[in-house]
């Protein structure tokens, strides 16, 4: 099996420690520190032109977003400015709920404009998938399929997230291999089920500690040519760069 180069953290982790100038510098170096290289924003607190140079400064590599995508749609060069302050051209959404066919129309439309205006800057627009988009519609299919159906490919991509794929019912694997090619982001999550008395709660947790086919979705990666690999974790039972560092040790031990 191939070996990961580099991992990334998506910073919506450690969100509660990126408010500030100070609180970004030191977290870029404690995730430096634990082994990652790249991170990915859940928007910035600070202005982008110095949230990218902190992260130049500590020798972190943005390699996409999660940002406001009514300003993509009605103010594209101000967006595009901020993500070049950031050093990404890969502009992105962290998701999009929406019930019908007739929204998906509209944006797929939407998505679609955006990523024709990232052609002269070799970008790409990317959505980000929760479980919700393996709902079916009223013709039947998935959001997901139709996702996969209408976005362009040429000029869009995915930021697939495993656990999500997982917890909306979706096979992994299956799902990486459908999307080869037109994945950027791979969203490194794992999935555990938590007993909490009688009931049973689907929970997140540190890659390796929970029930994701890790040998399967990273072969499956390489194979699908996922170009960034970000480990994500939405909850975490205590210090976020405790979880974070278990991550990076399972990932370095087993893929690295």
């Amino acid at each position: 099996m191939q070996k990961i180069a580099k991992i990334g953290v998506q910073l919506y982790t450690i969100r509660e420690f990126t408010t500030t100038e100070q609180d970004i510098r030191e977290s870029f170096r404690k995730i430096k520190a634990l082994g990652y290289d790249q991170a990915q924003t859940a928007g910035c607190k600070i202005s982008y032109e110095l949230f990218g140079q902190i992260a130049r400064d500590e020798g972190i590599e943005i390699v996409g977003t999660h940002d406001n995508f009514e300003e993509m749609c009605d103010d594209f060069e101000t967006s595009l400015k901020k993500h070049q302050f950031l050093g990404t051209n890969i502009m992105g959404i962290g998701g999009c709920p929406i019930y019908d066919l007739k929204g998906y129309e509209e944006f797929f439309r939407k998505a679609n404009e955006i990523g024709e205006k990232l052609i002269p800057y070799g970008g790409k627009f990317t959505y980000h998938n929760h479980h919700y988009e393996f709902t079916k519609l009223e013709n039947g299919k998935t959001a997901m399929q139709h996702l996969m159906d209408n976005l362009n490919p040429k000029t869009t991509s995915f930021v697939l997230d495993t656990h999500w794929v997982q917890r909306g019912g979706g096979d992994v694997c299956a799902w990486i291999k459908k999307l080869s090619g037109r994945i950027d982001i791979l969203h490194l999550k794992d999935f555990m089920m938590e007993r909490r008395g009688k009931d049973f709660q689907p929970m997140y947790c540190e890659i390796g500690n929970g029930n994701m086919n890790w040998d399967g979705i990273i072969e499956a990666a390489f194979e699908a040519g996922v170009r960034y690999y970000v480990v994500e974790q939405d909850s975490c039972p205590g210090d976020p760069f405790k979880s974070l560092e278990i991550s990076s040790e399972f990932l370095h031990k087993h893929y690295m």
